[in-house]
């Protein structure tokens, strides 16, 4: 796989992200309780690293992206980005969501577009645009509209327009859920060769366990201990070797054990 280094628009240098003591409570309903949703969460994530949030659903791993890009305000605790408060939606991050969320009257040209920086010359977010075309591999339906594309490509738009003005951090939230096993699988090495090619800091939320194993430098596992009590970190795994990695490898079907055991689920299980 080939692929051209930006030239238009750099990409931002990765940055490190810190949290420290999170926590997030949710008000009350109407006749309802408070809710904690987030505690006693402490994290420190270096520099280009990809960091996985794993855990079950419901548990906050989608909440806690949401803090970081400063989309939601934790209720205690601090969080910075490169050393600086995160005090609300924080442009030194982009976002992809599980679903591609692409305006269907705009191509896939106009849809990558809307993440340009607002201050682009036309002639520079023009070239920007189609580097990252290339990069995602879509320079063929550059000129199509989302109704006229597959999930899978209708995803690398959308990481596409994450990428556009070269975000520090880049938070993925279930990037590749919706998408079938195959697609998934290409989706991820996409991913790693994107993040070869502009290597920002991942923060990437997903359920699927060998999907964090490909693609982490380290696996945050989140868990609580009862309904009320809150998600904390409860474990934190480190995945060694370069990507890209085998899938197959002894390894890694140990770390997967060890992280279904950690989930709950018997290791026999696994794959």
């Amino acid at each position: 796989m080939s692929i051209t280094q930006p030239t238009s628009v750099a990409a931002a240098p990765a940055l490190p992200v810190s949290l420290r003591a999170v926590g997030r409570t949710f008000a009350a309903s109407r006749g309802g309780d408070e809710r904690l949703v987030l505690r006693d969460i402490n994290l420190e994530i270096a520099r280009g690293e990809i960091v996985a949030l794993l855990g079950p659903s419901g548990c906050g791993k989608s909440t806690l992206l949401r803090q970081i890009s400063g989309l939601d305000r934790p209720t205690v605790g601090s969080l910075t980005i490169d050393q600086t408060m995160v005090a609300t939606a924080d442009q030194r991050c982009a976002v992809a969501f599980q679903e591609p969320r692409l305006l269907p009257w705009r191509t896939v040209t106009r849809n990558i577009a809307l993440g340009l920086p607002r201050d682009l010359d036309r002639r520079r977010g023009a070239e920007r645009v189609a580097e990252l075309l290339e990069l995602v591999q879509l320079s063929g339906a550059a000129g199509l509209k989302p109704r006229e594309i597959s999930g899978g490509m209708a995803q690398r738009v959308s990481l596409a327009r994450a990428l556009a003005r070269g975000p520090g951090v880049l938070l993925l939230d279930e990037p590749f859920g919706a998408l079938d096993a195959l697609t998934r699988l290409t989706m991820q090495d996409l991913l790693v060769e994107i993040h070869r090619t502009e290597p920002a800091t991942i923060v990437l939320v997903t359920h699927d366990v060998d999907e964090a194993l490909a693609l982490a430098d380290r696996v945050v596992l989140l868990g609580t201990r009862h309904d009320r009590a809150g998600a904390t970190i409860s474990s934190i795994l480190e995945v060694p070797g370069a990507r890209p990695r085998d899938r197959a490898s002894a390894l890694l079907a140990r770390l997967r054990a060890h992280l279904l055991d950690q989930l709950g689920v018997p290791s026999h299980h696994g794959r």
